[in-house]
């Protein structure tokens, strides 16, 4: 191991001291190194909260013996989880039958659309399912998702007091340990653990990934504060999971804040590229190569990995690469279209489909003209593109002919499941868009682009910021022509 820089001496300092500690570990920068670095400079107990399995198996290899390892669920697996163990092996079912259990048997007119009876029991489950990732105290309206196609908010209101007694009945239903009929998830238990307000016993308390925190997490986190020295560690440039309830903690945390800057996995070519996407958000840090590490930035010729923006560019390369005779593997995405494609099946036999996203629509030609015409369905758009041009049959073929990554030539992935991760020679896919032209012309009456949205650059540094060897900036090159940003930082 490299000897440690100035700011993991900085930061093992501070930690002997005792503050409370936030650090800003920018890609490849050796956060776990770091980790390892406080918890050896103590005798004391501590406790290691990770995202996910994987990484706290690593980190207990790599831990003191003083320091246990484990994700937020076992924690609360170990708490309360296991009295629902009999439950958590149920068999799974479809919403529309928990939901008739439950009472939901009839549609609701809302406006010009009928709600069915199967989109009212999805609509249930994903209220509660909202309500779990929250630090709420009580299921309350805001937890019902928004339908497509009930845009406005006396429609929602509408869809709320629908949904709402329903919603209630699930969590009932939930906090029943011996039996129910609603399939009884892992973040059903994690909430339960929450509300009883926990204290977790431990001298320091280290928590990982600390930009991808759910409200309900935070909450256990930082109630700790009283007995417990805190500390979080991750990257707010990489805070990519606010859609599914996540949001980053890190800045306005109360705490002593440091950096780590230095990556450890690329050179300096690769670091001015990460940079230019972090000067369009609001982090704390930029990145320093490392000299020795020769990364280029170039066309890739064949890429160890390709990297999207959605679910559905990486479906289309995925058709690209098997047409071209390669072995792919895709990121954890085949399930999603596959359960896609099924329903676009149904809505072009005619059928209508359950699937959440497309409950609503009676018809094809309707999904077709929503994806065309509403702004709203614009995100639909390459997923009706990729059905009309290969049809639902080819997209689930070509599912069923992946690789595993180990036997693969190219691994497919979007950025967002790419995260953690990490390969010698990556291209970015080309459905990372440019913004949009501004209303503002330059001195030669070209229009000038808005600036990049601080949501798509945190993406774009997600991406970029996965190659060791060579980044092949494909979908992002229209960055070159972008206007610079004046560097606060």
């Amino acid at each position: 191991m490299h000897p440690p820089t100035d700011e993991q001496a900085q930061a093992v300092d501070a930690f002997r001291d005792g503050q409370h500690l936030v650090l800003q570990a920018g890609a490849g920068t050796g956060k776990t190194s770091t980790l390892c670095l406080l918890a050896a400079s103590t005798g004391r107990r501590g406790r290691y909260l990770a995202f996910n399995k994987d990484i706290a198996n690593d980190a207990a290899g790599r831990f003191p013996r003083a320091v246990l390892c484990k994700t937020a669920h076992a924690t609360a697996y170990a708490a309360i989880g296991h009295r629902f163990a009999r439950r958590l092996s149920s068999p799974r079912q479809p919403a529309w039958r928990i939901g008739q259990a439950l009472g939901i048997r009839t549609p609701v007119r809302i406006g010009d659309h009928e709600v069915s009876h199967r989109a009212l029991s999805h609509a249930a489950l994903r209220t509660v399912a909202r309500f779990c990732q929250s630090a709420d105290q009580a299921l309350a309206p805001h937890h019902v998702p928004a339908l497509r196609r009930l845009g406005t908010p006396a429609e929602h209101a509408q869809l709320a007091e629908a949904v709402m007694p329903f919603a209630r009945k699930v969590w009932t239903d939930l906090q029943n340990h011996e039996e129910g009929v609603v399939r009884f998830e892992h973040d059903h238990y994690l909430k339960l653990w929450a509300l009883t307000e926990p204290k977790i016993e431990t001298d320091f308390l280290l928590l990982d990934e600390a930009q991808d925190t759910n409200p309900v997490l935070e909450q256990v986190f930082a109630a700790q504060r009283g007995h417990a020295q805190l500390v979080m560690v991750g990257d707010s440039a990489q805070a990519i999971y606010g859609w599914r309830g996540a949001r980053d903690v890190m800045t306005g945390f109360d705490a002593t804040h440091l950096t780590l800057t230095r990556s450890f996995r690329f050179g300096p070519l690769l670091a001015e590229q990460a940079n230019r996407w972090l000067a369009f958000t609001d982090a704390p840090i930029r990145l320093t190569g490392t000299d020795t590490i020769p990364t280029k930035v170039s066309p890739v010729i064949s890429p160890d990995a390709v990297l999207c923006r959605t679910n559905i560019g990486a479906m289309t390369e995925v058709v690209r690469q098997l047409e071209a005779g390669r072995r792919v593997a895709l990121t954890r995405g085949g399930q999603t279209l596959v359960a896609l494609s099924l329903a676009a099946r149904d809505l072009k036999d005619g059928r209508r489909t359950s699937h959440p996203e497309l409950v609503l629509f009676a018809s094809w030609g309707e999904l077709q003209e929503y994806a065309d015409y509403d702004p709203a369905g614009r995100d639909l758009q390459p997923f009706v593109e990729l059905v009309d041009t290969h049809g639902p049959e080819a997209i689930i073929a070509a599912v069923d002919a992946l690789t595993d990554e180990n036997n693969a030539e190219v691994t497919v992935s979007t950025a967002h499941k790419a995260k953690g991760r990490e390969w010698p020679k990556v291209r970015i896919a080309d459905d990372f868009p440019p913004p949009p032209d501004s209303d503002q012309q330059d001195d030669s009456g070209r229009a000038i682009p808005e600036p990049v949205s601080a949501t798509d650059a945190r993406l774009a540094y997600v991406a970029v910021t996965r190659a060791r060897h060579q980044l092949d900036l494909g979908g992002l090159t229209w960055i070159e022509n972008q206007p610079a940003v004046v560097d606060s930082v």
